[in-house]
């Protein structure tokens, strides 16, 4: 075999390592509102361009322009601005826990808190999202309960899940919430699955399956699409794309693919890409998905371009695979900045009310987490009873089993 007949094995390499100066000039971001907005029924081969694109609705100078503006009052988009100042205090707060040792972990959401949070106003009661860990503005926006969010994170006697999950790993059916599942991708083929249901019973709730970039990899990704496109599933398929898996980049899941949106291209599935720091842009796209679904147009994929600020969990450190200050060099900003600079712009808010509505949702913050830690923390209080282990298990429990419960006690 000669030299040039030798294969060689490549693997992606980020452009950038830590010390290296941030450099998203690779990143083409359009004007906002140019992008147009194709009627609902449009058929997917007639919209393949906006897989390609960014879907934008806020411009450098907080205006809301274009086709995709206008799905929401000033009264909702001030709501909307609480729901991301409340998600981001909570964690910073429960980052603070875990320093402390109160809880074993922690995953913050900084920077990506318009995705969750705007989605979910898209949606209708019943509706069902199938999250991974890092959606609880979900919840937030839903008006879940922070003590029983910070309950389970500390795994004491009220934690809803009994202590059987590891912190942030929420569930709360009666909340459009289904349990976290670690094992990440399996939310999209359980999504298909529930949408898929709910058509054959002839019910009128959608689901949202939801996945990260480097999720994408996974062969459960490509199983739930192909389900989604063949019985055309009412499901939105969201991809939350925020650059880095746990420490990889996304070229790693992606390659040099195009985008992750374009991936539903080769199933017939309307794909779109939406800037995900802006709140205005998400809730319009997933306002049009979710029609598409309720008319019984199938399946729709959104990517959201955005960025994880932080570190993937409290046992990463970022600064050992990105540069330090990526962050701050990120095109499409931060969306509670953003959001507010638009509401200022409208006249809806200010600077003063901003700054009075930190400190009204840092009490309520606090508020919750007393409540919470009266109850217990990982090392103090009162816990579930290693009981609970054995419930909910079998509808009848196996001999066995009940042996072993009578071992430890219970």
């Amino acid at each position: 075999m000669t030299d040039a007949a030798k294969l060689t094995f490549h693997v992606p390499e980020p452009e950038l390592r830590p010390g290296d100066t941030p450099d998203f000039s690779h990143v083409t971001i359009p004007q906002a509102g140019s992008v147009r907005r194709p009627e609902v029924d449009e058929h997917p081969q007639e919209i393949r361009d906006l897989a390609f694109s960014i879907i934008r609705v806020l411009d450098r100078e907080g205006r809301a322009v274009g086709p995709w503006a206008g799905t929401l009052s000033d009264a909702e988009l001030v709501e909307g601005l609480r729901h991301m100042m409340t998600l981001r205090i909570f964690d910073n707060r429960m980052m603070t826990a875990q320093r402390q040792g109160k809880t074993s972990f922690y995953m913050q959401h900084l920077g990506e808190e318009a995705v969750a949070c705007a989605f979910r106003k898209a949606l209708d009661p019943g509706d069902m999202n199938f999250p991974t860990y890092r959606q609880a503005g979900l919840l937030i926006a839903g008006g879940y309960p922070m003590s029983k969010m910070m309950c389970q994170i500390y795994s004491n006697e009220a934690d809803p899940l009994k202590g059987r999950q590891l912190p942030v790993l929420y569930s709360a059916r009666d909340h459009g919430f289904f349990s976290v599942s670690g094992n990440l991708a399996t939310q999209f083929i359980q999504a298909v699955g529930w949408a898929m249901a709910s058509a054959i019973s002839g019910d009128t709730r959608i689901a949202a399956g939801w996945i990260g970039d480097g999720s994408t990899a996974e062969s459960d990704f490509h199983a739930a699409l192909v389900f989604a496109s063949t019985y055309k599933a009412p499901v939105i398929l969201n991809i939350v794309n925020n650059q880095w898996a746990i420490s990889t980049f996304q070229g790693i899941a992606r390659g040099d693919a195009g985008t992750f949106a374009a991936r539903g291209h080769g199933f017939g599935i309307p794909s779109l890409r939406v800037d995900g720091n802006d709140y205005l842009a998400v809730h319009a796209v997933a306002k049009w998905a979710a029609e598409r679904a309720r008319r019984n147009l199938g399946p729709t994929l959104v990517e959201y371009v955005t960025y994880r600020a932080g570190g993937h969990s409290t046992s990463d450190d970022p600064s050992a695979y990105r540069p330090k200050a990526e962050s701050e060099a990120w095109p499409l900003g931060d969306p509670v900045l953003r959001l507010k600079a638009h509401l200022i712009a409208t006249g809806a808010w200010s600077d003063e009310r901003h700054t009075q509505a930190e400190a009204e949702i840092r009490a309520e913050v606090i508020a919750a987490q007393k409540e919470a830690e009266k109850i217990g923390t990982l090392h103090t209080g009162r816990h579930p009873s290693p009981r609970e282990m054995f419930e909910d298990v079998y509808a009848e429990m196996p001999p066995h089993l009940l042996r072993q419960r009578h071992e430890t006690g219970f």
